[in-house]
C-alpha cells in the first residue's frame, strides 16, 4: 500500500503572516505616581517637589517605559510633568504622561507608520489574531488602513483559519 505524502497547503499558499505582537515595546513599564508628592493629598508645592526630585534615586527607572500620572483627582500643574521628564530623559527608554493602554495606542500608531508597505504589494496577508501581549484594537484597524492600498487581500486570524477583511477586485 503506497502512501501519498502530506502536503502543507498553508505553507504553499504564499500567505504572509503579519504579527502585531512583533512590534510590542521591548522595555518594561513602570509607573511614576505624582500623588506621593502632594501636600495633604491635594497640592503640589513647587519647592518641595523640586527637592524631592533632586534627591530621588532614578536608577529604578533605567531603560523602562515610565508612565507618569496621578492616581488622585488633584489638579497637577503642567510644569510638574516637565520637571519629571527632565530627570528621566537620560534614564528611561521612554516617558509618557498617561496609562499603559494610552501609551500602546500611540506607540503602535507610530510604529506602524514607519513600515514600508510596498513589500506587501499584491500579497495575501493574514494579520495574526492571537497574541500573548495586549495589542490595542486600534492597531488592528490602523494596520488594515495602511496595508489595504498594497495587499491583494487582508485576512484576520491564523493562516489555517482566517476571517476575510479585504480583497482587491480582479482587473480584467
Amino acid at each position: 500500500m503506497e502512501s501519498t505524502p502530506l502536503i502543507n497547503r498553508v505553507a504553499e499558499s504564499g500567505i504572509i503572516t503579519f504579527n502585531l505582537e512583533d512590534f510590542y515595546p521591548k522595555a518594561d513599564f513602570i509607573s511614576f505616581d505624582i500623588k506621593d508628592y502632594l501636600f495633604h493629598g491635594l497640592i503640589l508645592k513647587e519647592k518641595d517637589f523640586r527637592d524631592a526630585l533632586k534627591s530621588m534615586d532614578w536608577s529604578s527607572y533605567q531603560g523602562k517605559i515610565v508612565l507618569v500620572g496621578c492616581s488622585t483627582d488633584a489638579i497637577i500643574p503642567l510644569w510638574a510633568y516637565m520637571l519629571i521628564n527632565q530627570h528621566l530623559v537620560n534614564v528611561a527608554a521612554d516617558v509618557y504622561n498617561g496609562t499603559e493602554e494610552e501609551y500602546l495606542k500611540m506607540y503602535y500608531r507610530e510604529a506602524l507608520q514607519k513600515i514600508d508597505y510596498q513589500q506587501y504589494k499584491d500579497q495575501r496577508v493574514v494579520i495574526k489574531g492571537c497574541s500573548n501581549r495586549p495589542v490595542p484594537a486600534n492597531a488592528y484597524a490602523h494596520i488594515t488602513s495602511m496595508m489595504q492600498p498594497y495587499a491583494q487581500s487582508i485576512m484576520f486570524g491564523e493562516p489555517c483559519s482566517t476571517v476575510p477583511i479585504f480583497k482587491r477586485p480582479r482587473v480584467l
